[in-house]
């Protein structure tokens, strides 16, 4: 993973500051990709991006920058799916790996729900995020790491 970064789709990720103490550990460069300027620690590996407001800048920040090696963490499976396809590794904020395998039906999930929310048969959004979510990211993160430094992408 020499060289890798972490981009994080920041303006809703429940678990910035899990990243940035895995990232110090493993002396990663951090990008907080965020549509407003958003407080991040001082540190040199931590890099915030303010995008823009435009809809989907700070997803077209990080899809237009990400490579193999890098890992991009996010909830939204449409950026998923373009972080995948530019071979890098994508990973939810609860612990979800996003693969070439899954991602395909992950955004037929998505979309099936969009539909459905539109409709108004489902009005209900997520489930509050948990402890166990937190703790399945770290494991998720950590394993993601261990996988590239070890040149198996």
């Amino acid at each position: 993973m020499s060289g890798g970064s972490i981009y994080v789709d920041a303006d809703a990720c429940p678990v910035k500051a899990e990243i940035y103490k895995v990232a110090e550990r493993h002396g990663l460069t951090v990008f907080v990709v965020s549509a407003d300027v958003m407080g991040v620690p001082r540190q040199p590996w931590i890099r915030p991006v303010v995008a823009g407001p435009a809809f989907d800048a700070a997803d077209d920040w990080i899809a237009e920058r990400v490579g193999p090696g890098d890992i991009v963490v996010t909830a939204d499976v449409p950026l998923a799916s373009r972080a995948v396809k530019a071979g890098a590794a994508a990973i939810g904020p609860t612990g979800r790996a996003f693969t070439e395998a899954s991602v395909g039906m992950a955004l037929a999930t998505r979309n099936l729900m969009q539909e459905l929310r539109e409709a108004g048969t489902v009005t209900g959004g997520p489930k509050p995020f948990s402890p166990r979510d937190r703790s399945r990211f770290l494991e998720a993160l950590h394993e993601t790491i261990v996988r590239l430094k070890r040149g198996r992408g």
